[in-house]
């Protein structure tokens, strides 16, 4: 958790008064959210989603439903007096049979571009998934309520930034004051594409995860469509990225195409050139950066796929272990390094004739002395300090002078 919040919540006494001012409901509609894509009114409310329902029908597999259905980057945000903000959620949080209970997912309130208070819900719906046989089952729960109190009475841009790692459905929002759609300021629009380390798995809350971080730093309005285990080169999410309005385009590809041992070599490179040519359709000359794995020894030099170390799990941890065979790069199974050097070449040789395309080595973002210092806790996806390390970098490598989203000078 940042404990660095403006604005302290108000006393207890305080608190005791606001629960009996009376508050407006406002309903919650697509001019009030960003960084969603599509909105799916439900039984409860609203759900947002990050990929559009075009693109969720062409893909049946419940692990995609659940990550793009989970809002990383998505946030509440608007204008308003009001000192007291509330918001009732149906969430559905994932557990493991035999490990211990995930942490609560985080709202991060946001108060002038500020964070100035963070809060979980209770109850909602819990999705147990047996990682030894795959199975899962969803056990219902009820709607809870994140409250703010305390705010600064005057006219003040507020954010709520949903949990990146809980599926959200947005039943009622109430404040103490009317509120209107905070407009548009003028900033570029970033939109990113990667795996479960751009969706934010395990960074503290919502606005700490690297993109988030680097969005901020950069100045731009971002639209995350990192999507846990499934930056996989898929024909819809290309075409998402064509047809999203967007200022900045990244994509960060290449773990989870080890992760599930999806293509060999052969399949590989085509299928980045129809992804990169989808996007071009779209968006011509926009800055494209393509940014290659971060550094994950287990699977540097080994292929996929990646498995659960059951060991680890009976031990109450959740790690993960390379399942391949060394040997098997001869057979064009990808590791990090194969699919490192073939980014590479791509970019290059699609440069000479794309001047606005760019690449970035994710060792840069995160590399072998980064791992010494702050190692991969489940051997996979970073922990909340490298989380903020990545997203400075990130930054300073792709917004600052001379970087390919640096903003042009008049």
């Amino acid at each position: 958790m940042d404990d660095r919040l403006d604005d302290a919540p108000a006393t207890t006494a305080a608190r005791a008064a606001d629960w009996n001012t009376p508050l407006l409901t406002t309903t919650i509609t697509a001019a009030l959210l960003r960084g969603a894509l599509d909105l799916e009114r439900t039984a409860h409310g609203v759900l947002p989603h990050r990929l559009p329902a075009r693109a969720r029908a062409q893909c049946s597999d419940g692990q995609l439903a659940m990550a793009e259905s989970q809002p990383s980057g998505v946030r509440l945000a608007f204008r308003t007096r009001a000192t007291t903000v509330e918001l009732d959620t149906l969430r559905t949080k994932m557990a493991y049979h035999g490990a211990p209970p995930r942490p609560d997912g985080v709202y991060d309130l946001l108060v002038d571009g500020r964070l100035a208070g963070q809060a979980s819900v209770t109850g909602g719906n819990v999705l147990m998934v047996d990682m030894a046989t795959g199975s899962a089952e969803t056990r219902p729960g009820p709607v809870g309520t994140v409250r703010f109190s305390g705010l600064p009475d005057r006219v003040k841009d507020l954010e709520i930034w949903l949990p990146y790692n809980e599926i959200t459905q947005l039943v009622a929002l109430r404040t103490d004051a009317p509120i209107e759609p905070l407009p548009d300021g003028g900033r570029r629009r970033w939109l990113h594409h990667g795996s479960s380390i751009s969706h934010g798995s395990n960074a503290a809350s919502p606005s700490t995860t690297w993109p988030a971080l680097a969005a901020s730093a950069g100045g731009v309005e971002l639209t995350n469509l990192g999507l846990g285990g499934n930056a996989l080169l898929d024909p819809f999410t290309a075409r998402t990225l064509r047809d999203r309005p967007a200022d900045l385009i990244s994509i960060k590809i290449g773990i989870n195409l080890v992760n599930t041992d999806l293509m060999r070599l052969r399949a590989f490179g085509p299928a980045v050139h129809g992804f990169l040519d989808t996007i071009r359709e779209g968006h011509p000359t926009t800055p494209l950066l393509v940014v290659s794995p971060l550094l994950c020894p287990i699977h540097e030099d080994t292929p996929g796929p990646s498995a659960p170390d059951f060991g680890s799990l009976s031990e109450g941890r959740l790690t993960f272990r390379a399942a391949g065979d060394p040997a098997e790069r001869a057979a064009g199974k990808l590791t990090l390094g194969v699919i490192r050097d073939e980014l590479a070449r791509i970019v290059k040789q699609r440069a000479a004739e794309d001047p606005h395309l760019h690449h970035l080595d994710g060792r840069e973002l995160y590399g072998e002395a980064d791992f010494a210092e702050l190692p991969l806790p489940d051997q996979l996806h970073p922990d909340a300090a490298a989380h903020r390390r990545i997203g400075e970098r990130f930054a300073a490598l792709a917004f600052g002078s001379g970087g390919p989203f640096a903003a042009e000078t008049p």
